[in-house]
């Protein structure tokens, strides 16, 4: 058995409801607690949630404006060069890319270089999004500012890192 399943086994005990109007118990996250991509997970979830509420932008997805930035200061570049640029899964750029199609903001063009690759520019609609987007991104960052302070550099650096070595 590893030592997480023991942890486990020896913390585990029955919770009985909370009494009405008393405090939620805490939750026992075990070694969870300890790992680095969980609370990655649980920070990114965290603040997609709050960039949501605070924008109203309840058709928001993740990649959507980390697409549309690069495609607007890259015009022309492959899905394949934005999907390593903002660090995508190829299984998942497609339909992204299908979305923001569909919705006028992105045109796929065939690649003059390549006939078997496409393009990607933004439409003027997409650069009214990105526009309108950014706003509510820089505010949503400012927020984050407040929590992270002058730590950002760091936290930015670190993020860099983890991401660079597991690529």
């Amino acid at each position: 058995m590893s030592k997480a399943a023991t942890a486990h086994k020896r913390t585990s005990r029955a919770r009985s409801a909370p009494e009405p109007g008393a405090a939620a118990p805490e939750v026992n996250l075990g070694p969870l607690d300890g790992y680095i991509a969980f609370h990655l997970r649980m920070a990114q979830e965290t603040a997609l949630r709050a960039f949501i509420a605070s924008s109203s932008r309840r058709d928001f997805k993740p990649g959507h404006f980390a697409t549309l930035m690069v495609v607007r200061l890259n015009p022309g570049l492959s899905q394949i060069e934005v999907c390593r640029a903002i660090g995508r899964d190829k299984s998942t750029i497609s339909p992204l890319i299908r979305d923001l199609e569909r919705d006028g903001l992105i045109l796929r063009e065939s690649s003059t270089a390549d006939r078997r690759s496409v393009t990607l520019r933004l439409t003027s609609k997409g650069e009214d999004a990105l526009d309108a987007l950014l706003k509510h991104v820089e505010a949503h960052d400012r927020r984050l500012d407040a929590i992270i302070g002058e730590a950002k550099p760091e936290l930015i650096a670190m993020l860099r890192k983890i991401a660079a070595a597991l690529s």
